[in-house]
């Protein structure tokens, strides 16, 4: 089927200089990540996520990243689900930030792992209660045959805790992704977009290269 003709894919922005950018990667997205929650607030933390299991059957979903500072970018999930599985058995994953409206995209790499019970904790009552509940609720990635299911779970959990705070469940917390590389990826036009990729050297600094688009 041919593509309609009025699907816009040029979103050629301005040039991306090595030379303004930051030292610092996670420096530069916080740069980023500002101008396009100032610009576009519908969602701009959500991410692909990509993962894979330990015989490399690769998985992709999109997931929201609740925080993030110099140690990497953190998601929550359920412990039992599908891409939880896959980081048990190949704890290693990439995100990409697909900010097409702007001609950007950010794409991280690096390996995986939990983050602790109180962190968890710490985010999942900032939560509204709602979600707080379905996060009990929910079996996620398991087979169900009818909705229905979900929401005969949800109505005993919310007898269940109906009086007091939602309590974290054991099954359900954070992941934080360690960035071994960050690429920070800018529309041109003719396709010859702007592209620079964060890695570390032998010492452990951070240094940038362009790529080829």
């Amino acid at each position: 089927m041919t593509l309609p003709e009025h699907i816009r894919e040029d979103f050629s922005q301005g040039s991306l200089d090595p030379d303004t950018m930051a030292k610092d990667p996670i420096q530069q997205f916080e740069r980023w990540f500002s101008e396009i929650c100032s610009v576009d607030p519908d969602a701009p933390n959500a991410v692909s996520l990509a993962t894979a299991s330990g015989l490399g059957v690769p998985s992709v979903r999109t997931v929201l990243m609740k925080l993030y500072d110099a140690k990497g970018f953190v998601f929550f999930t359920n412990y039992t689900s599908r891409k939880a599985k896959d980081l048990e058995e190949n704890p290693h994953a990439a995100m990409l930030f697909p900010w097409v409206r702007h001609g950007r995209q950010v794409i991280i790499r690096g390996p995986v792992s939990q983050i602790t019970a109180s962190e968890s904790l710490k985010y999942f009552l900032t939560r509204s209660r709602g979600s707080q509940l379905g996060a009990w609720a929910s079996d996620q990635s398991s087979v169900i045959s009818a909705r229905g299911m979900l929401e005969s779970k949800l109505q005993e959990v919310k007898q269940k805790f109906a009086s007091g705070e939602v309590p974290l469940p054991s099954f359900w917390g954070g992941y934080r992704l360690e960035p071994e590389s960050i690429e920070f990826w800018q529309s041109q036009s003719d396709r010859l977009h702007d592209r620079f990729e964060y890695t570390r050297d032998a010492s452990g600094e951070w240094v940038i290269a362009r790529l080829a688009p």
